[in-house]
């Protein structure tokens, strides 16, 4: 969609923020790793945040979209097709293939991102207090709950000794940080982990088969935007194959699945557009501090779990911050 050249305000009466064209709308670019269908929240939550800072789409800034439709290898041209319409901003509101790719394609122009990681262990910025450079942003330490996750496990299902963990390989980045942490997390808990991946619709059919034949009780469902794009299609396996099932992604739950507990994609993307609002204003992403998630959601389906057979200890309903009946 191009609409940078059909909008343009009236006159020289307005004085534009820094970096955009004199006299016309500052343009943002979203460099999206999925459909628009499956940002439709995070987009609605970016525009509140963009316009408590007094923007609003359509109105005094305009939106540039590039969208990669779950393939990301084609980030890096995407991110370039953006440079070059010089935006004043480039903003991504998940998957660290984007975040990695508009690093990559510029050095200059102020980049906002929303990602899972730790930003500093993945080398997107030098610090989290004052990143420098030109990129800031929030994690919502997506790839770090997984620990907590086998917890709630642990909690709802305390006679299950083995259980699984589902990575996506064609995101080696997450997955080191996955294989790491979560067979620790379950030794500690006397749990046997597998890890199972997969990348592939067809993959998704052969975990839940496997899952019955190493007898596991439950799947951790490890972030990644492949998995977080096939939140229905996962939630119905789960019950045909009758999986417990906890993903970081509240939107999981939304589609059927069991349980999830992370941070809030919805939370951090509308504090991605207050960033990107501040940008606009004149501040410089390397002076703005990359923000954490402080907040975690927890929540249960509780139709899911009847579906499943599966009761909720009260006090574990009792921990969630929204249940589902």
């Amino acid at each position: 969609m191009r609409r940078r050249d059909l909008i343009v305000l009236l006159g020289g009466a307005a004085t534009w923020p820094l970096g955009a064209r004199a006299q016309t709308v500052p343009v943002i670019g979203i460099l999206g790793s999925a459909v628009p269908q499956q940002w439709t929240a995070r987009l609605r939550a970016f525009r509140e945040g963009l316009g408590e800072m007094g923007y609003v789409e359509g109105r005094n800034v305009v939106m540039e979209y590039r969208w990669a439709e779950g393939h990301n290898e084609r980030l890096p041209a995407l991110a370039a097709d953006l440079v070059a319409l010089k935006p004043a901003v480039i903003v991504v509101l998940g998957n660290t293939h984007s975040a990695v790719a508009a690093k990559g394609a510029t050095d200059t122009i102020p980049i906002v991102f929303r990602v899972a990681v730790d930003p500093v262990e993945f080398g997107l910025v030098d610090r989290m207090n004052q990143p420098g450079g030109n990129l800031t942003g929030e994690t919502t330490l997506g790839v770090s709950v997984g620990p907590k996750q086998l917890e709630l496990f642990h909690e709802l299902l305390p006679s299950t000794t083995t259980l699984a963990a589902l990575v996506n390989p064609s995101n080696p980045g997450l997955t080191a940080i996955l294989a790491r942490d979560l067979p620790a997390a379950a030794q500690r808990l006397r749990l046997h982990l597998h890890l199972l991946s997969a990348s592939a619709d067809d993959e998704l059919e052969q975990v839940f088969a496997r899952l019955k034949e190493l007898q596991a009780g439950g799947l951790v469902i490890g972030a990644d935007t492949f998995f977080n794009s096939r939140n229905e299609r996962i939630a119905t396996l789960a019950l045909q194959h009758a999986i417990p099932t906890v993903s970081p992604y509240r939107e999981f739950v939304e589609a059927g699945g069991l349980m999830s507990y992370g941070g809030s994609i919805a939370d951090a993307s509308r504090l991605a557009g207050a960033y990107t609002g501040r940008i606009l204003k004149g501040e410089r992403p390397g002076d703005l501090p990359v923000l954490q998630a402080t907040k975690f959601e927890f929540l249960i389906n509780l139709k899911t779990a009847t579906a499943l057979g599966v009761t909720i200890p009260l006090i574990l309903q009792a921990q969630a911050d929204e249940v589902i009946e």
